[in-house]
């Protein structure tokens, strides 16, 4: 072969391999972007999936509800307990600001069924508090709630041991409420329903609750740093429905 010739040849042959070396590096980079994207959405799903088994599997707590103050229909689909403590600012709050929503929007609607059990850990008179609202509750389940809010709209500093006797049986007084006022006295002197309350506090301890208030929807604790955020927990409520629905 002719010089001239044999040196186009062999310049078309390294062309030929430059662009099958191109094609080469093109298929790669295509193949290891497909890849790339397969693992990303590989990732998304397994995350996806973590979430919605890790709700859908979350603890759920059991309560004695026969024997707790209840707010609504008790055969409501949705049960919320609240863990609250007479003397907690917050529970104070939440009460005066958050439970009438929760009224007005489920709990009147038949949608909820609302539970209180006592956390009783602020000072030594936010048990005795404790113990004059259940003695209520045994006298009247309807006037337990008007007692609780009657408290709460009363309620001093909590720095300072405000919730004795006899305070809370005026609380009951200024209230009209239609109990024996009597036997409210001796309950919370005579700690009638200490065991009661003691239970209420063990499940509190056995559940590792930090603080006040603390909800749990139908037997799964309710998780928010705001407890103000309404919006958040009816999102949590209307959720808990359609599970209990399925």
């Amino acid at each position: 072969m002719p010089p001239k010739k044999k040196s186009e040849a062999m310049a078309q042959r390294k062309a030929e391999a430059i662009k099958l070396k191109q094609q080469q590096k093109k298929r790669r980079l295509i193949w290891f972007g497909t890849v790339g994207v397969v693992l990303i959405l590989v990732i998304v799903a397994l995350a996806i999936q973590s979430t919605t088994t890790s709700k859908s599997t979350a603890k759920v707590e059991t309560f004695d509800y026969a024997n707790l103050p209840v707010l609504g229909n008790p055969d409501a689909p949705v049960k919320i307990v609240e863990f609250g403590d007479f003397k907690c600012p917050s529970c104070k709050t939440f009460n005066e600001t958050i439970k009438p929503q929760l009224q007005s929007d489920y709990i009147d609607q038949g949608k909820v069924a609302f539970y209180f059990m006592n956390l009783s850990f602020i000072g030594p008179d936010s048990y005795t508090a404790a113990l004059a609202a259940q003695s209520v509750y045994h006298q009247d389940n309807e006037l337990f709630w008007t007692y609780l809010d009657a408290i709460f709209k009363n309620q001093g500093d909590e720095q300072e041991e405000w919730a004795t006797a006899d305070f809370l049986v005026n609380v009951a007084k200024q209230e009209n409420l239609s109990i024996d006022y009597d036997l409210l006295k001796k309950d919370i002197e005579e700690m009638t329903y200490k065991s009661e309350v003691d239970a209420h506090n063990a499940k509190a301890d056995e559940l590792k609750l930090g603080g006040t208030p603390t909800l749990f929807i139908n037997g799964k604790e309710y998780t928010s740093e705001n407890y103000g955020d309404y919006d958040a927990m009816k999102q949590a409520i209307d959720l808990a429905a359609q599970e209990q629905s399925k």
